[in-house]
């Protein structure tokens, strides 16, 4: 896909920007600096940091990320074992860096998780932690969470353990890259059984009945001359959903144990109620491809291809099933709610702790009960107040996405007023609310909601047009799946208003 620059006023509409997003973070109230004594935590933890005694060093562990991260939180090894693998994850082990009590753990608590911002990530952990001494970059020798699986010929796992150890990853590997090698035949060994391992944990997926929503990712890139950003929209590539299922399998080993223990925090997830399946059975009906009896919601899903418009809008209905996530703790008594629907098992966050609080905590809790140890007071006194500091985080950061893409979107189409394009409908007409103000305004917002200013009194949809990469709402009638003309009227970087109309 080509992308168009700013043009022609690039630089007076990058100033815009830089201005708008600047003012987005005073007005959520991120988080700016750390403070002095949470650094000098951070400085101390890391210049008296201590190795793990387990020395894993010689495993051939590597990682698989986007290419421009830093904060590399999983280190991966797969080999044969019999009829069956050895998988080998290693998650950073960033509780080492963090004193329980201090000031850095405060800081941690209060942020809740990195905030990806178009103009800088806001990390959980300072930088020394992150991108440094705790991230495990090729070369450097790191404390680990080893999770050790072993696995049958159809990639279930038979035994599983987690340990602490010293490791050293090979390699820093990108998405995109391994994908390509993968699909030359001149992958590392390594990536070729990620692969076969992969599918075959989808297969078990599909079994289950857990779903995967593969969704066309939209991500904010600045431009390599700092002149302004740009949206890319794309599918998943295949080697993403492979390298997910690991992570997925490490989250429900860690649910499992720590069900088994019967103290920890699980991510749990509602199935979808019989009404909104009905809706959703009959919205694929009516675009066209058909949820058919005897097919699970997870298969079917698997069978939507992005690309073609009446699928794209069941893709994104379906993200509304995909509803009601939360953190459920517990301490001496399993709850009677452990499922995470989408998944279709009892699943718990635990592979990402350099971005995300509580995997800090689910690490140290199944360490503990892996190897018949004391479970540390501080984690296990922390369960209760978990789940109100990652909700609070979770609404921040998706406020957050949501308004900087409209922001974004807003800056791609201030020169394009009066331009007309193709687009495509993915969610039908809905009658107009209106909020009393009356200005009668479209107001793009991916969530179908807008931004608050203001309403149409009559129908409209959401459509979506491919250059620049732009999802928004648009006065009018129109059917979910249907391509479209539209005319932008007006974009508005700061309040980030777009004003589409549907044309005859």
């Amino acid at each position: 896909m080509s992308h168009q620059r700013l043009a022609p006023n690039v630089s007076e509409t990058s100033n815009q920007l830089a201005e708008a997003l600047a003012a987005l973070r005073t007005e959520l109230e991120l988080p700016a600096g750390y403070p002095a004594e949470a650094l000098r935590d951070a400085e101390a933890a890391v210049s008296g940091h201590t190795l793990p005694a387990q020395d894993l060093t010689d495993v051939p562990f590597i990682t698989i990320d986007p290419a421009s991260s830093t904060d590399l939180d999983q280190a991966l090894f797969i080999d044969r074992s019999g009829d069956g693998y050895r998988v080998l994850y290693a998650i950073s082990d960033v509780p080492s860096f963090v004193p329980p009590g201090g000031a850095l753990d405060a800081e941690t608590r209060h942020r809740g998780q990195t905030y990806y911002a178009p103009d800088g990530r806001i990390p959980l952990h300072p930088e020394i932690i992150s991108e440094h001494a705790g991230s495990l970059l090729a070369g450097q020798t790191c404390g680990a969470f080893v999770w050790d699986f072993e696995l049958d010929a159809e990639a279930e796992f038979r035994t599983v353990s987690v340990r602490r150890a010293s490791v050293r990853s090979r390699a820093k590997l990108n998405y995109r890259g391994v994908q390509s090698e993968i699909d030359s035949g001149t992958a590392d060994p390594v990536l070729q059984l990620l692969k076969e391992v992969g599918l075959k944990r989808v297969e078990l997926e599909r079994r289950r009945g857990g779903a995967s929503l593969n969704m066309p990712e939209q991500e904010i890139v600045q431009l390599p001359d700092g002149g302004g950003y740009r949206i890319v929209a794309a599918p998943s590539l295949p080697v993403e959903d492979w390298n997910a299922q690991i992570s997925l399998m490490t989250g429900m080993a860690a649910a499992q144990l720590m069900l088994d223990g019967k103290v920890g925090i699980l991510r749990t997830m509602p199935a979808p109620d019989e009404r909104s399946l009905l809706h959703f059975k009959r919205q694929t009906g009516a675009l066209g491809k058909p949820w058919t009896e005897g097919t699970s919601y997870g298969a079917y899903l698997r069978t939507l291809d992005a690309k073609d418009p009446r699928q794209l809008a069941i893709l994104h209905s379906a993200g509304l099933l995909f509803r009601g996530a939360g953190y459920t703790p517990f301490d001496g008594e399993v709850p009677g709610s452990v499922m995470q629907s989408a998944i279709g098992a009892p699943y718990a966050h635990t592979t990402a702790p350099l971005r995300r609080l509580v995997d800090r905590f689910v690490l140290v809790i199944c360490e503990a009960l892996s190897n018949g140890t004391e479970i540390p007071s501080w984690a296990r006194h922390a369960l209760p107040s978990l789940p109100e500091i990652m909700a609070s985080s979770d609404q921040l950061a998706a406020k957050m996405e949501r308004l900087a893409l409209d922001t974004v979107e807003a800056a791609l189409l201030v020169n394009h007023i009066g331009q007309e394009f193709d687009a495509v409908v993915i969610s039908g007409s809905k009658p107009a609310k209106n909020n009393g103000n009356g200005n009668g305004n479209s107001t793009n917002g991916n969530n179908g909601n807008g931004n608050g200013n203001g309403a149409p009194h009559g129908p409209y949809g959401i459509v979506q047009i491919a250059e620049p990469a732009v999802t928004a709402r648009c006065d009018g009638e129109m059917e979910s799946g249907t391509k479209v003309r539209v005319k932008l009227l007006d974009a508005e970087i700061a309040t980030r208003q777009i004003t589409f109309e549907l044309l005859p």
